[in-house]
């Protein structure tokens, strides 16, 4: 009797029960990237720089309306008043008292101090040009500074200053706070920091940052 043998066929093998695919295309999530971090460091520059800014365009504010806090109103620039006059005309002190009363009220000063102030006030509470801002900010600062000269305990007249420091007076405190916004503030949130720093134009100059 002849007996016939068949080979056997291995049954194809079937997923383990019980286990389900890995990886993203089989759970049906996407990862996306999460949102940046803002740090506490980033947070506190910019909550400087928005402060610093609002300083210099309340100061541009008042001397334009008169809101009658540092300037009433018959002496605001709209009525006919001069922003510089007031300042630069009583300045009785340090080694330039002469030449800052010479420039009290003079047209061309007032509109450079004006723009400046308001530029200022912009560029600090939208984030953009801020190296620009700290150098011309450092500026008008060192030359108020220069107006009130701190260092003189008496003015012209023997009356007292009231000097509180003899060197570093808000003006030099302000002057380096913009410094720091300068050096660490580009990109800074709650402004247009990121959204400037990205333009070609600035990115192929970064004087413009």
């Amino acid at each position: 009797m002849t007996t016939t043998v068949r080979p056997t066929v291995p049954a194809p093998s079937a997923a383990p029960t019980g286990t389900a695919p890995t990886g993203a295309a089989a759970t049906g999530t996407v990862t996306t990237s999460a949102a940046p971090h803002i740090t506490g460091a980033q947070k506190a520059v910019a909550v400087m720089r928005i402060g610093l800014g609002w300083v210099f365009l309340w100061a541009f504010l008042d001397k334009v309306f008169g809101f009658g806090y540092s300037t009433p109103s018959a002496r605001a620039w709209i009525n006919g008043g001069s922003p510089t006059k007031g300042f630069l005309g009583n300045v009785h002190v340090g080694p330039l008292q002469s030449v800052f009363r010479d420039l009290a009220g003079n047209v061309v000063i007032d509109w450079l101090f004006m723009l400046a102030l308001l530029g200022l006030g912009v560029a600090l509470i939208l984030g953009v040009t801020l190296r620009i801002a700290a150098v011309s900010g450092s500026l008008l600062l060192l030359l108020m500074w220069a107006a009130e000269w701190p260092m003189a305990q008496f003015n012209s007249a023997g009356v007292a200053t009231g000097s509180s420091n003899p060197l570093v007076d808000y003006h030099i405190i302000f002057a380096i706070g913009l410094a720091v916004i300068a050096a660490l503030g580009a990109a800074s949130p709650w402004g247009l920091g990121k959204w400037w720093s990205s333009r070609p134009v600035v990115d192929a100059h970064p004087v413009l940052r």
